[in-house]
């Protein structure tokens, strides 16, 4: 915590404990939200389309919201991140989940899709956290100057992670009939798949490259506790 007194002499664990609940923290609480929310999304997906579709788009805006209750109230924590990771992760899994039920052809794909979302963010944040990261949002350009740029630059991030819903939803109401087919004309889904589509390939690139620099961020690591154990005997 914060020396609130201005003076810059570190503080004993006694005095910087504040009484403060942090799972009672705004942007937590809205996580909180996210995941009712996801879950209500969950129950309807199978029979109910505009329940669902409606429901899980709420969940996935109040991504945004929390986030900037975090920084608004000076509200920022460990806890926050990772479970807006973890319900981002979830939720995600969940619709492709469907999908893979929905499309049977193309299980494997959805499938993989699922394996490289979980892997590529288990990586990079334990690679953020052996690293010594603030969070795993802070990749410097020396690492990676596509995921320097995707995680700063807060529209560009929002602009991803929207887009790759979007397309996973699209695909989930194209899955029903009333959606699918109208007359001769394509459907909005059809028209809001084939507008994202493009972006949700270059973020399934993106989980790609950021998978791989994790790797070779924790390889480094291994090989300088390796050099050091030499040294030592």
């Amino acid at each position: 915590m914060p020396n609130t007194n201005g003076s810059n002499q570190a503080m004993s664990p006694s005095t910087t404990t504040t009484n403060e609940n942090i799972f009672l923290f705004i942007p937590n609480l809205i996580g909180y939200s996210r995941i009712i929310l996801a879950g209500c999304s969950l129950y309807f997906m199978s029979y109910h389309p505009h329940y669902c579709t409606l429901l899980y788009t709420l969940s996935c805006l109040l991504d945004a919201l929390d986030g900037w209750a975090a920084r608004r109230f000076s509200q920022s924590t460990k806890f926050g991140a990772v479970l807006d990771m973890v319900t981002d992760r979830c939720t995600t899994a969940c619709l492709l989940c469907f999908l893979s039920s929905a499309y049977t052809k193309w299980a494997i794909l959805f499938q993989g899709l699922i394996s490289l979302d979980l892997a590529s963010h288990y990586m990079h944040m334990y690679a953020s956290l052996e690293r010594g990261a603030a969070s795993h949002k802070k990749v410097e350009k020396k690492m990676s100057r596509v995921l320097n740029l995707y995680y700063s630059n807060n529209k560009v991030l929002f602009t991803f992670c929207a887009a790759n819903e979007l397309f996973f939803l699209s695909m989930y109401l194209l899955s029903f009939p009333q959606f699918s087919i109208v007359g001769n004309s394509w459907s909005w889904p059809w028209i809001v798949a084939a507008v994202t589509f493009p972006i949700c390939a270059a973020k399934q690139w993106i989980n790609v490259v950021q998978m791989v620099k994790a790797a070779g961020s924790l390889a480094e690591g291994d090989l300088e506790l390796r050099s050091q154990a030499k040294k030592q005997n």
